[in-house]
């Protein structure tokens, strides 16, 4: 906790901590204002799922290698305004009476869109904050903040919804982002503008994509990843209309319900480091997503009694899983790659791994539109349940230690 003392680190912190909160209400609230206010249909739900996540595959790549050439914190500062001043659209047109959804659909691409720049820079500026040797210390206490809204971010964001309705309640993600601007405008350690090198911008990106396509492990990692993505992306729009609309749940208690799913990620945490010592770094990495998918088939048959804990349960061991199994192969990840590779090489992994979630929310509305959201669900666990076979069907199924290479290219 040191580092607080530092200004340009608690700068970061500050604004990380007001946008991942923000971030995290807005996944519920968004939605819900599609749902409650708009009466949206399952499909038109999972259309707006997909909007958030379009960007990702259409700007995905390029992006990592913009941010490289761009000063960091203006990359982030722009990016919170951006998304402060589309996401405050919403609740003046619902206030005007003028709200549709094609506008939460424009809404929701732009945030994609300079979500995705946000993230680029976001893992970047680190280094020009904090000495190197306390570079394991910043990213912990960052992660910390994420988790810990993960946790939170769906409780709150549901009761400020049965509080304020679905589209006053985005009010707060807004001054949330608009918050994060103003704590990064405080950073003083101002990196100097990058510079240009004599490759082309395709040829660069072409060189992180060979990278990850053309290492084995990486590879499966990255199937792996993908597509458990695409299966919860498709349960996405499925399980918030199953539990709003079917089982007439108000806000709060949906909130809740996803809240386990945060409580799962902090201690997945907390316990990765044992775990992985205990099976090793390769059966870590396959059972953190292998053993909690099946339990997504008690997600179908939730109803409004006992059967809710299940839910929870399933969310709870989702969230534990989900983060194990990110911890260990981002180490990996980061350990295997030179570092004049590293921005393109996790611009090329959000590009695989985040790519599928539009398609998985286009999915999921098309399915519940056609078949209902509780066999849209059965499809989303039976595709989960396979997800672990990338990994599996590898060396990483035996590897207690996962190899590192040079941090400089040859």
């Amino acid at each position: 906790m040191s580092l607080l003392r530092e200004r340009d680190f608690r700068g970061l912190f500050l604004a990380t901590s007001a946008s991942q909160v923000g971030t995290q209400l807005l996944h519920l609230a968004l939605p819900l204002v599609a749902v409650s206010a708009l009466h949206a249909s399952a499909f038109e739900v999972g259309l707006l799922t997909a909007c958030q996540t379009l960007a990702f595959v259409v700007i995905g790549l390029p992006a990592g290698a913009i941010v490289d050439r761009l000063p960091k914190r203006l990359v982030m500062v722009v990016a919170d305004w951006a998304r402060a001043v589309a996401l405050a659209s919403v609740p003046v047109a619902w206030w005007l009476g003028v709200l549709t959804i094609y506008q939460l659909y424009a809404v929701a691409l732009v945030l994609g869109v300079f979500a995705v720049f946000f993230a680029a820079a976001y893992q970047s500026c680190l280094p020009y904050l904090v000495a190197r040797e306390r570079l394991v210390e910043g990213n912990s206490m960052l992660e910390g903040v994420r988790t810990v809204a993960q946790l939170g971010g769906p409780g709150v964001g549901g009761y400020l919804v049965q509080l304020l309705t679905a589209p006053f309640a985005l009010v707060v993600t807004v001054v949330g982002y608009a918050w994060s601007a103003l704590c990064l405008a405080t950073i003083r350690s101002l990196e100097a503008r990058p510079e240009r090198g004599g490759s082309h911008l395709v040829t660069e990106i072409a060189e992180g994509v060979r990278f990850v396509l053309g290492h084995r492990l990486l590879r499966r990692i990255a199937g792996c990843a993908a597509t458990v993505n695409l299966f919860a992306t498709m349960a996405q729009p499925a399980i918030l209309l199953l539990l709003a609309r079917e089982l007439a749940l108000p806000a709060g208690t949906i909130g809740l319900l996803l809240a386990a799913s945060g409580a799962g990620g902090v201690t997945g945490a907390l316990v990765t480091r044992r775990v992985a010592a205990w099976l090793g770094q390769g059966p870590t990495i396959w059972l953190a997503i292998g053993l909690p998918m099946p339990l997504m088939f008690v997600a179908p048959w939730a109803q409004a009694d006992w059967r809710l804990g299940l839910f929870a349960l399933y969310e709870f061991c989702f969230g534990a899983g989900t983060v194990i199994f990110n911890i260990t192969q981002l180490s990996f990840r980061q350990a295997i790659t030179p570092e004049p590779l590293l921005g393109r090489m996790n611009a090329t992994i959000r590009f695989l791994v985040w790519g599928t979630m539009p398609l998985g929310g286009l999915l999921g509305g098309v399915l519940g539109e056609t078949v209902g959201v509780r066999n849209t669900l059965l499809a989303a666990a039976a595709g989960s349940c396979l997800a672990f076979l990338w990994v599996f069907a590898s060396p990483l199924r035996t590897m207690r230690e996962l190899p590192v290479s040079s941090r400089t290219l040859p």
